[in-house]
């Protein structure tokens, strides 16, 4: 797909079922049950390329996989050095974390990626865990893909991390887990805490206190998983957006991660007037329940804090930020610099392209409401400036270039989106 032309839409009353499963769990779904001893069951494993890399990556790792096409059956006896190159695709989740869980395995490993994944830099995971005893070699001195690692002995560590990432604690936690003693890890702000909560659900001996976390290394294997993965509220957030800028709309996202690390996103959402609210029906290794979002006249928010929380939505957030009232203000956000694309410039390029008045700053931008006008907008590759923009053409009608990046998270995406206007792909 390369073209995507979107229509206007009228006002639409949905409930969503569909929302692609989350893309954070179902990786680390996969890689823990490498550490499990038995075997591990995962529902509604999100079937997009980026997490169908990490499946296959596990099988070359030698785990033994049954896929029926509804349960994914995995059991392993060790990590095994593979045959082959292990590929993430586009995905920095899971290399970083596959950094974690190699780093003290027995044997050669080369993980690469994309052409858009191998230009991300990888020194965040690399340099503590080389400052630990692990073995990387790769270019720029192991801080771009393709990176060799030889399996190593690791020490215990005590390490106070200077940005809040989620992929960079749970790389540090996967290490812990076979270092040589008790580990504590540090944060400045709160980071989104799957693994913590799956990896004590199966058993690991993980305290969380605040910002600080502490990792006992495994004296035996862990529980299998037993885990349906709940709806991606990263996803959810492109229709909520959907709703809350469409007059006279509602929808109802169901299934989704109520995780609080998770949904800051729609917390800023109903902070710029939305109507949304929270039903929760389950808490297993997540509380899971259904989202429902009505359209109000939206002004606009200072995006300043928990920035680690909805660094995936901010995309899809500043389009609601052009269509409120006033001037939206995002920062500390230097961050999204470094995803799958210069996402401050990317929204901020695109923003310009639709007459919206933007400015942008090292760490952040700022966005001015206004009338969001057809344009055409590259993606650059990234799947969420790609919806994100396709979203806006809800308002105005818009063209978006660069289409198969969504397939790495939600393809079923264009299918929903169907349900609510009309598009031509080509």
């Amino acid at each position: 797909m390369s073209l995507a032309k979107v229509f206007p839409a009228s006002k639409f009353s949905l409930n969503i079922s569909e929302i692609a499963p989350d893309k954070s769990i179902s990786h680390r779904s996969v890689m823990f049950a490498m550490l499990a001893d038995g075997t591990s069951e995962i529902k509604n494993f999100l079937r997009a390329e980026d997490t169908l890399n990490s499946l296959e990556i596990v099988k070359n790792l030698g785990a033994k996989v049954d896929d029926d096409g509804d349960i994914i059956k995995i059991s392993s006896d060790g990590i095994k050095e593979p045959f082959e190159i292990l590929d993430c695709g586009n995905s920095g989740t899971g290399m970083r974390l596959f950094c974690g869980l190699l780093s003290s395995a027995n044997g050669h490993f080369v993980l690469t990626g994309d052409k858009y994944l191998r230009s991300r830099p990888m020194k965040r995971v690399t340099q503590p865990l080389r400052d630990i005893g692990a073995i990387f070699d790769g270019r720029d001195d192991s801080n771009l893909a393709p990176l060799s690692i030889r399996g190593s002995s690791l020490k215990a560590f005590t390490y106070d991390s200077k940005i809040a990432s989620a992929q960079v604690k749970s790389c540090m936690i996967l290490a812990a887990l076979r270092a040589d003693g008790e580990c504590v890890y540090t944060e400045p702000e709160l980071s989104r805490d799957h693994t913590e909560r799956m990896l004590k659900g199966m058993g690991a001996e993980i305290n969380v206190d605040g910002l600080k976390t502490t990792i006992k290394p495994m004296n035996k294997l862990l529980n299998p998983l037993k885990i349906r993965v709940p709806a991606d509220p990263s996803s959810a957030f492109f229709f909520a957006v959907a709703a809350a800028i469409t007059p006279d709309s509602n929808i109802v996202l169901e299934g989704v991660t109520l995780n609080e690390t998770r949904i800051e996103a729609f917390k800023a959402l109903e902070c710029m007037g939305a109507n949304i609210r929270y039903e929760n029906i389950d808490n297993k290794y997540e509380p899971t329940g259904n989202i429902y979002v009505k359209y109000a006249t939206l002004k606009a928010i200072t995006i300043e804090d928990k920035i680690s929380w909805l660094i995936d939505e901010l995309p899809a957030l500043s389009i609601a930020m052009a269509c409120a009232n006033g001037t939206s203000v995002v920062k500390n956000a230097e961050e999204l610099r470094v995803k799958e694309s210069d996402r401050i410039s990317t929204i901020v390029n695109g923003l310009n392209a639709c007459g919206i008045k933007t400015r942008e700053y090292n760490d952040g931008y700022t966005v001015t409401g206004g009338e969001l006008k057809s344009a055409l907008v590259n993606s650059e590759g990234d799947h969420r400036i790609a919806m994100s923009f396709i979203i806006a053409g809800l308002k105005c009608g818009m063209q978006v270039r660069d289409l198969d990046c969504i397939n790495t998270s939600f393809p079923n995406f264009f299918e929903l989106l169907k349900k609510i206007t009309k598009i031509e792909i080509s």
